[in-house]
């Protein structure tokens, strides 16, 4: 037997650990700049307040929970790693919806935002569900408890997704919107950060303190488990429905689950004193947490379901800085130096590097976070702004440097063979000092910017003053537009006469606080000079429409086009255009005459009147009422100064001669026999008839179905577009082109039926008919508080009286036509609206006025 060649290999440095999570944890290094940049941008950024929250939850925490709740359940667990590609998807899904929710907030469409929330949503899902798979592949242990915790802390933030989705696209006014804000707010922030952290801290409390887990961890987190989930989801559901003492009583329990899980942290720290800066950072932070709790119980306990997310406003500092972000911190401090690698001698540099100064910055956290809080002078605040930040920045400058400086093992032993000790030392420290430095910078800039607001307007010789009382109600600012002589001093006294909080914001700086429903506040701004624009800040307000302008008489800002605003008081003289419909005349042949004009001026929202064509002056045209098989002869003719034709949808004729298009001047008969019942549409058959449509040239017929029984009384509502503008200018043709109206009407005027009541008397019967004439949207209507027993749509009934199933719209696309039947139960003002809420918030509803019978 020969001999045995062995070859003993030197095996390369050791490869650095867990490159995923380190590539992983920049991202969460990168939210936190990004929140840092939030704060000193301030109301440079269209929703500051919300931004900055958003940034550091959905975008820092909601990362960094994703990251290490996976990897713990691994650690924990001994299982194999999921696959890489999921934990990639997972995590660029759930950065590519926070960022989505983050735009279509700030700035729209809402549409954006609950797409982003809904991905939310999802994306922690199928995280609980790999979660779930992960302990069923594991044999039984001791740390299988903890998975428990954030497979509900995600249930928790999908919850919190789908009711942010329904903030974003504002579902539920007034009351209902703040249930559903406090509701949000407890259930993310309680749940999905709070859940997580104390199953957390069963492991990770006793590694930092280095002792042993105390005995009786398991029993502690299971109770804590079982009183916590269950209690959160009461107060949440409590919140929402306006149950204060269910919503306390659920709060209750979570903080009994709380002070449970708790117990085996408090028997470690017994044993074991902190001694690092993670160890007095998770302590602070759990600090934070019980008087967040705390807090949060006197409030529900004190205030009304719907007053409670104005009550926890100002607490959320407390919350967010306090026990959030101490949280972060602390795990990070801990955590990063194994990440990055690099055997145990990189790993002591990096965990002095990321360690230092950590008495002071905890100081500084923890000092600045009651200055937030207390009802204390702006200069201290200011301060307290200023302690937080500095903290914050000096951690992510100190946490980049630590990433930056991370490399395979074999380039960092080479390069600390290539250099003598003293040399490493120097420039090991060096990026450290410059990122302290660059912390404490943009901390003197941030509180720079925050006492001086950027700079002021040019010089503006002084020429009046005026005061004007600005309202804020129903997503808009009243009035929308302001003029004034330049170098008038304007002081606008602000009111909020809306159901649930707003604020006003000016473009040079000025702003009023939130206001609560009926509160004011006075701003007096500088010396007009050039247009300026304010807008409300909470979130979704602005792309909503909350706006409005001051503009100098006499300049081009003078005549820019603005939204109407539909709360102001219609012009005097108005008159809507009577809904009620007439019963059908006698006879079975009717003679109608229908002039077309395209010189009509008609206010088609509240002060704003312009050009319109029109059928007989008016828009809709006039209605024709009859029966199946009547005729009807129609005489058309031309006033107007260019071609028009006319198209009727209720009967069947060959369209060569009778909808052709005449001159002004011309006439022409159209006869034709109503074969069909139903209600339809009649429009001018000119092209481009979007434009000749969308500028009033429709009307509606309406042919009764055989057995009509009688009802109370009888309205009719022609849903249409408002397109703001000359017609058929290049600009309104734009906006039809891209479909995108400035508004809707009922009946050609945009919330004119806000402002003259449909009558009705409770108990009557009411029939109401409608035609959707476009040209490019349909509607959705729909009357609130008033379900509808009977539904009749393009020829046929949906519903009858008597089945025992109801409706709640009467849904038509463009050009099609019915009627629905309602009983009002009692007096009251009851809304008519187009359910496709975009279409409703911009003018498409009115009111019923029930009185008593």
């Amino acid at each position: 037997m020969g001999p045995v060649d062995i070859r003993v290999e030197r095996g390369g440095p050791p490869r650095p650990r867990a490159s995923w999570h380190l590539r992983a944890n920049a991202v969460v290094v990168g939210w936190l700049a990004l929140t840092v940049v939030a704060a000193l941008a301030g109301d440079v950024l269209p929703a500051p307040r919300w931004l900055l929250i958003h940034v550091f939850l959905l975008g820092a925490i909601s990362t960094a929970i994703l990251i290490w709740s996976e990897h713990f359940t691994v650690a924990l667990l001994r299982v194999r790693t999921p696959p890489r590609r999921g934990s990639l998807a997972r995590l660029g899904l759930l950065n590519a919806a926070t960022v989505a929710v983050l735009a279509g907030v700030s700035v729209g469409p809402w549409q954006v935002a609950a797409a982003g929330a809904a991905v939310v949503a999802g994306v922690v899902l199928w995280h609980a569900a790999v979660l779930v798979r992960l302990v069923r592949q594991a044999l039984p242990g001791r740390f299988g408890h903890v998975i428990g915790w954030y497979v509900a802390a995600a249930g928790a933030l999908a919850t919190g997704g789908v009711l942010g989705g329904l903030l974003a696209a504002d579902v539920g006014h007034g009351a209902a919107h703040e249930r559903t804000q406090a509701a949000h707010a407890v259930v993310n922030l309680f749940g999905w950060v709070g859940l997580t952290v104390l199953g957390t801290l069963f492991t990770l409390w006793p590694t930092v303190l280095r002792t042993r887990m105390a005995d009786g961890t398991r029993r502690a987190s299971r109770l804590g488990l079982r009183l916590a989930a269950p209690g959160l989801a009461v107060a949440t559901g409590g919140l929402l429905a306006g149950w204060r003492w269910a919503a306390l009583a659920g709060l209750v329990a979570y903080a009994m689950g709380a002070l449970a899980a708790l117990v085996p942290p408090a028997d470690a720290l017994r044993r074991r004193r902190p001694h690092t800066g993670a160890a007095w950072m998770l302590g602070a932070a759990i600090g934070w947490f019980e008087v967040a709790l705390a807090a949060n119980a006197v409030v529900v306990a004190t205030r009304p379901a719907a007053g409670v997310a104005a009550a926890l406003e100002p607490l959320l500092p407390l919350v967010l800085v306090g026990f959030v972000a101490q949280v972060l911190f602390g795990s990070l401090l801990h955590l990063l130096p194994a990440v990055l690698g690099g055997g145990p001698a990189r790993f002591k540099e990096n965990a002095a590097l990321l360690e230092r100064g950590w008495a002071v910055r905890l100081a500084a956290l923890n000092v600045g976070v009651p200055l937030l809080v207390l009802p204390v002078p702006s200069p201290v605040v200011l301060l307290g702004w200023a302690l937080v930040l500095g903290s914050a920045m000096a951690f992510v400058a100190l946490a980049v440097t630590a990433l930056v400086r991370a490399r395979p093992a074999q380039e960092t032993a080479g390069a600390a063979m290539a250099s003598p000790a003293g040399g490493g030392h120097q420039r090991r420290s060096m990026p450290a000092v410059a990122g302290v430095v660059a912390g404490c910078l943009l901390t003197a800039a941030a509180v720079v910017v925050a006492t001086t607001g950027g700079s002021g307007p040019a010089s503006v010789t002084v020429t009046g003053s005026r005061t004007v009382e600005v309202t804020l109600s129903g997503m808009s600012v009243r009035p929308a537009v302001i003029e004034a002589p330049p170098g008038t001093v304007l002081t606008l006294r602000v009111t909020n006469a809306d159901a649930q909080r707003h604020d006003l914001r000016m473009e040079t700086g000025e702003r009023t606080p939130a206001l609560a429903p009926g509160q004011s506040a006075t701003l007096k701004l500088a010396a007009l000079g050039a247009a300026v624009d304010g807008w409300c800040t909470v979130a979704g307000h602005r792309a909503a429409g909350m706006t409005m302008r001051i503009v100098p008489t006499g300049t081009s800002a003078h005549a820019a086009a603005h939204a109407p605003d539909l709360a102001a008081p219609m012009s005097p003289g108005w008159k809507p255009y009577d809904a009620t419909l007439r019963p059908a005349p006698g006879g079975t042949e009717h003679h109608v005459e229908i002039r077309a004009d395209d010189r009509a001026v008609q206010e088609v929202a509240p002060g704003v009147r312009q050009r319109v064509w029109t059928f007989n002056g008016t828009m809709p045209g006039p209605v024709l009422r009859g029966k199946v098989g009547d005729v009807f002869v129609v005489t058309f003719v031309n006033g107007g100064t260019m071609g028009h034709g006319i198209d009727f949808h209720a009967g069947a004729t060959a369209p060569d001669g009778p909808m052709r298009t005449i001159q002004p001047g011309e006439r022409l008969t159209y006869r034709f026999r109503a074969e069909f019942a139903g209600a339809w549409l009649y429009h001018c058959s000119t092209m481009p008839m979007t434009q000749h449509i969308a500028n009033g040239m429709y009307g509606a017929v309406v042919i009764d179905p055989p057995g009509l029984p009688p009802v109370d009384r009888e309205y009719l509502l022609v849903q249409g577009e408002l397109h703001l503008g000359e017609p058929g200018s290049e600009a309104q043709v734009a906006k039809l082109r891209a479909g995108e109206p400035d508004g809707w009407m009922f009946n050609g005027a945009a919330a004119g039926y806000d402002h003259a009541p449909l009558r009705a008397e409770a108990g009557e019967r009411v029939r109401l008919w409608a035609v959707a004439a476009g040209p490019n949207s349909g509607t959705s209507l729909h009357v609130v508080g008033a379900p509808f027993d009977t539904v009749y749509k393009e020829g046929a009934y949906v519903l009858r009286s008597g089945d025992p199933g109801g409706a709640q719209t009467l849904d038509l696309a463009p050009a099609q036509g019915g009627f629905a039947e309602l009983v009002f139960p009692e007096p009251g003002r009851y809304p008519v609206v187009d359910h496709t809420m975009r279409q409703a918030e911009a003018g498409a509803h009115g009111l019923f006025e029930v009185s008593a019978s």
